[in-house]
């Protein structure tokens, strides 16, 4: 895959809608959520197309999912863990098995 600077390009949109945007939101008492969603649907292909390609939103949106898996793995203790692994792992099959019967019929 050649490299044409897109993703750099789609991660500095991102990141300067989201610095001008996100506080907008909160000073208007809309909370960080609708600032985040106001900026995707301002730089995405709808409004100004400034990010088009959504492979680059996409490789973006996974290392979000693992930066955010990350912390809450630095917040989890191996003690606290242990206490919880019935109950995780339990969601976790039962998850697994609806899964498994909503995708397969």
């Amino acid at each position: 895959m050649p490299h044409d600077g897109s993703l750099l390009k789609a991660t500095v949109m991102f990141l300067l809608a989201v610095v001008l945007l996100v506080p907008l939101a909160q000073r208007l008492r809309l909370g960080a959520v609708p600032g985040y969603l106001l900026a995707g649907v301002l730089i995405g292909p709808s409004v100004l197309g400034l990010v088009n390609n959504a492979q680059n939103v996409s490789r973006l949106s996974e290392i979000g999912v693992v930066m955010l898996l990350f912390i809450i793995g630095l917040e989890l203790s191996p003690r606290r863990l242990w206490m919880m692994r019935r109950a995780l792992f339990g969601v976790g099959l039962l998850q697994v098995l609806l899964s498994g019967v909503a995708i397969g019929g």
